[in-house]
């Protein structure tokens, strides 16, 4: 379907349907905080394929729809464009909201891209996010990720190495909290220590970090997962003394981690991604605490590497060794809590 780039493998329906399983704990209430839609060449991911991996089994009772300049508008200013990806995903979350596609609610929180650099000039844009999401609208997610080796960064995203530190976006920065808005991160590790700078300027600003920070394992990281876990570990403790920064777990399946789930003949089993993924998930739940965490499926972009219903089934093992109300935190409660939700 999809064609790889150095992030995204292809999704194979046909691989990822030789492995299947009976879902874990299937009763266990859901809220999957980040995943995308779009309609692309070779690649639609739309309601219904939404509502195909989120029916293997588990109970998914809502999700939030996250930026990935989906329908953007084709006119008029350009810094207010971003405002028909809310308009989409609002849309989406009135179909579901009908409940003529079941019990779930798809994209009941909102997060979209609002250029920062603006500076203060973006508090029109967001002021126009919110109207557009009908209610919905909970944040921005403006992609800074950021390598020396440009093939890294994230294709179309092209930004300066010191962007969170530059007064500009500072300033566009600075209008999310007196509206209400929180911030998704999208950085590579070795930036963490930016995002930590970012948040202790503004501890006022609800942000979270997008797929446990970014642990680089291909280029130049290959064959030094070690030394990128140790130099990981110490920059998200440092980030988790600032109360205000929440992490997503998950977004692990991409290329750029370097796990090479999407080359093995067969698709990974839940054991399988469950191993992998333990000192990452393990050490930033002891980090940061159960109710600054929440397990994230990053569909369908993670779809290259595994089905949904496995990825959950990973998290639900990861998770197994934790209190019901650590569970009740890093399944919906930490999700519901930051987007303000009201569904758990």
């Amino acid at each position: 379907m999809s064609s790889p780039n150095s992030h995204y493998a292809a999704v194979r329906e046909e691989w990822l349907a030789r492995h299947r399983e009976a879902p874990v704990d299937p009763d266990l209430p859901i809220i999957d905080p980040h995943h995308h839609l779009w309609d692309r060449p070779g690649w639609r991911y739309l309601l219904p394929e939404l509502l195909a991996d989120t029916g293997q089994g588990h109970t998914i009772i809502a999700t939030v729809f996250v930026q990935c300049r989906a329908m953007h508008r084709a006119d008029g200013p350009e810094a207010m464009q971003p405002i028909g990806e809310t308009e989409f995903a609002n849309g989406v979350a009135a179909m579901s909201a009908s409940g003529l596609y079941g019990p779930i609610r798809a994209c009941a929180g909102i997060v979209s891209h609002a250029n920062l650099t603006l500076g203060a000039a973006v508090r029109p844009v967001l002021e126009a996010h919110i109207a557009a999401g009908n209610g919905r609208f909970r944040g921005i997610r403006h992609i800074t990720s950021w390598d020396e080796d440009e093939s890294l960064i994230t294709p179309g995203y092209a930004t300066p190495r010191d962007i969170l530190y530059r007064e500009e976006f500072r300033a566009g920065f600075a209008q999310l909290a007196p509206l209400g808005l929180s911030f998704d991160a999208w950085l590579y590790h070795p930036q963490i220590p930016d995002l930590t700078a970012l948040a202790r300027a503004f501890p006022e600003t609800p942000i979270v970090l997008d797929h446990v920070g970014g642990p680089l394992g291909i280029k130049a990281y290959a064959g030094k997962r070690d030394a990128v876990f140790a130099e990981w570990r110490a920059a998200m403790a440092e980030l988790a003394t600032c109360p205000n920064v929440s992490v997503k777990l998950g977004g692990l399946g991409m290329r750029i981690n370097g796990f090479g789930f999407e080359e093995r003949v067969e698709p990974p089993d839940s054991d399988t991604l469950a191993a992998a993924w333990k000192p990452y998930i393990n050490s930033t739940i002891e980090l940061f605490g159960a109710a600054r965490c929440m397990f994230e499926s990053n569909f369908p972009v993670d779809k290259g590497s595994y089905s949904y219903g496995v990825f959950w089934n990973a998290c639900k093992k990861l998770a197994a060794g934790a209190s019901a109300e650590e569970r009740h935190a890093l399944f919906s409660g930490t999700a519901s809590r930051f987007y303000r939700l009201g569904l758990a």
